[in-house]
């Protein structure tokens, strides 16, 4: 089997997008030829089999001209599906040459944006791949659920060695999407009630709203009491989250729904337990104890949990953090995501 795959960027170093590379190899592994098409590449961040061209150019109109003319070359080889991951307009630009030549486009996406290019896109393409039903916003017949792509092997299980103090995590942009006000809010409550906690915070403020919400939090967390509490810093490298989660006790999570965030995925895949308050995540939870789900907008629900999990001994963490672990393996594996993504390219 030949497959094209499109998306934005190959850099081992990205704290966003470096999750795509193993998604890549694992293809690799199972594919006869794949060939990579993005914007921007790391010189031999992929697999030496994989064929790797670039279209970055000055403007858009340059970069749509080359984006084609690199795909031109590559549909002359034959390829069995175009693979256009999260961008739907890589779909866009491909449906037309792909159609023609009798070749299939596929859509990766998982976000709550349902604007117009995503609808074109899902006309467009002859099948759409998400990690749930509910992380494409779109009602759409060709859609398949997949699971969200974690390789487990950059996730070793973690060994908890902690103070009595309970150490929080939260990743991610500084982008308003990810509630990170209500969890100030509730780290506020439960401190209020006696919990001991602090809450270490890492993400991108990549554009200019990202900015203004960094600020916002960072005269937030003043007006809470919580500067010896809470530390906002910046981005760190994909390759050292397994220490970050090692020396965490819980993962934080409140992004809004409709984008299930894969660094749930990750933490779970590194036995360190999350809270998450996305409704998508009920897969994943389910049945386990303490509760780990709470209510985006409620600060006094966050902190309930963070009390109830904070009641846990070191074992039962231990065992939930385990039992998260296999849910992702089973599911959300980086090698399940593959085969999902080959069964939508031979429908």
């Amino acid at each position: 089997m030949r497959l094209v795959f499109v998306t934005q960027r190959v850099d081992p170093d990205d704290p966003v997008l470096a999750a795509t590379i193993p998604k890549i190899a694992a293809l690799a592994d199972r594919v006869d030829e794949l060939s990579v098409i993005t914007r921007q590449a790391v010189p031999r961040a992929l697999p030496d089999e994989v064929r790797v061209s670039t279209f970055d150019a000055p403007d858009r109109l340059r970069r749509g001209l080359r984006f084609s003319a690199v795909l031109t070359a590559e549909l002359r080889r034959r390829p069995d599906a175009v693979v256009a991951h999260m961008i739907p307009l890589y779909a866009i630009l491909a449906a037309p040459l792909a159609r023609a030549r009798g070749v299939r486009v596929v859509l990766w996406y998982a976000h709550w944006k349902a604007h117009v290019p995503l609808r074109v896109a899902e006309r467009l393409a002859h099948a759409v791949v998400s990690v749930d039903r509910r992380s494409f916003p779109l009602d759409s017949r060709k859609l398949t659920a997949i699971g969200h792509g974690i390789d487990l092997d950059q996730f070793p299980c973690r060994v908890a060695s902690g103070d009595g103090t309970l150490r929080l995590l939260a990743l991610g942009r500084y982008s308003p999407a990810k509630g990170l006000d209500p969890v100030l809010r509730g780290l506020r409550t439960a401190l209020d009630r006696g919990l001991d906690a602090r809450l270490e915070v890492h993400g991108v403020a990549g554009n200019a709203l990202e900015h203004r919400h960094r600020q916002e939090l960072e005269r937030l967390t003043g007006e809470l009491a919580l500067g010896g509490r809470v530390r906002l810093e910046g981005p760190i490298p994909r390759a050292e989250l397994p220490r970050l989660f090692a020396r965490s006790d819980l993962l934080v999570n409140n992004m809004r729904s409709g984008a299930p965030d894969k660094v749930v995925y990750e933490a779970s895949a590194g036995c360190l337990p999350v809270v998450a308050s996305n409704p998508v995540f009920d897969e994943l939870f389910a049945g386990l104890e303490p509760q780990l789900s709470f209510t985006r907008e409620s600060p006094a629900d966050l902190a309930a949990r963070l009390e109830a999990f904070a009641a846990v001994d070191e074992a039962q963490r231990a065992r939930l953090g385990r039992e998260l672990r296999e849910r992702v393996q089973a599911r959300h594996s980086v090698e399940s995501w593959a085969d999902g993504i080959l069964a939508a390219a031979r429908q």
